[in-house]
């Protein structure tokens, strides 16, 4: 069973998240331990303060590297090699690949920033990973845990119902996904693409192939820089080049 656990000074965001849907039904196969832990239990002063102003001046308030450091010896004393992940800006920029990675790990522990920032000697000699989910700023890294812990739980095996389905969501092969359509076939004279009705395995997957690529050439052409083309994509993109001009 992989074990994840949440470091922050707000539990109560996490309750709905995790008591719903894939990530309630994992921890209900034993898949994954899901704590969160509030690290203001672990501050050494009389009035649980966690944060102190920086040294230098200047604005905010930065988070004190007690209470952090002792939450993590206490979540980490019987892990032998766990991945403590800070989530901030500054961090890797947050991808399937590195969802993938995580889940290979046995224990992972988010710490959860607010404030101005954390004090430099948790980044430098606490955690092994510094992770951002995007370029834009948040209140706090509650939310940037969240999405790490859906992305990285559904990925376990044994957690959704078709295995096939981790493997075939966009980014897990380097392209977005192929579009989906179920029935009615005709919807108010919209209709399902012929092919997907013809019960012909080999021109199906064809199709969600090309389809796949298409969409992903013409929305997130960046993802094709270093994806590694065949012969056949290869013409199929000069095809759309030529539709464009």
């Amino acid at each position: 069973m992989m074990r994840i656990d949440i470091l922050t000074l707000f539990p109560n965001m996490f309750t709905g998240v995790f008591n719903e849907s894939i990530l309630k039904k994992a921890q209900e196969k034993k898949a994954v331990s899901l704590n969160v832990i509030n690290f203001r239990d672990f501050a050494d002063n009389k009035h649980k303060t966690v944060d102190d102003y920086p040294y230098g001046g200047g604005a905010g308030m930065v988070l004190k590297p007690q209470p952090i450091f002792d939450a993590v010896a206490y979540v980490t004393k019987y892990s032998e090699h766990p991945r403590i992940i800070l989530l901030c800006p500054q961090g890797e920029r947050y991808t399937q690949k590195k969802a993938e990675e995580l889940a290979k790990e046995d224990h992972l522990v988010l710490i959860c920033g607010h404030y101005e920032g954390y004090d430099e000697r948790i980044r430098e000699y606490l955690v092994t990973d510094e992770i951002s989910i995007g370029d834009y700023v948040l209140t706090g890294g509650e939310l940037g845990a969240m999405v790490i812990v859906d992305s990285v739980v559904r990925l376990l095996p044994g957690v959704l119902g078709n295995e096939a389905s981790p493997v075939h969501d966009s980014f897990s092969s380097g392209l977005l996904e192929h579009p989906h359509y179920t029935r009615p076939a005709d919807f108010r004279g919209m209709k399902v693409p012929e092919v997907l009705l013809s019960g012909n395995h080999r021109l199906i997957e064809e199709w969600r192939e090309k389809q796949s690529l298409k969409r992903t050439f013409l929305r997130r052409p960046d993802l094709l820089e270093n994806y590694p083309l065949t012969e056949k994509q290869k013409r199929w993109i000069e095809e759309w080049k030529k539709e464009e001009r």
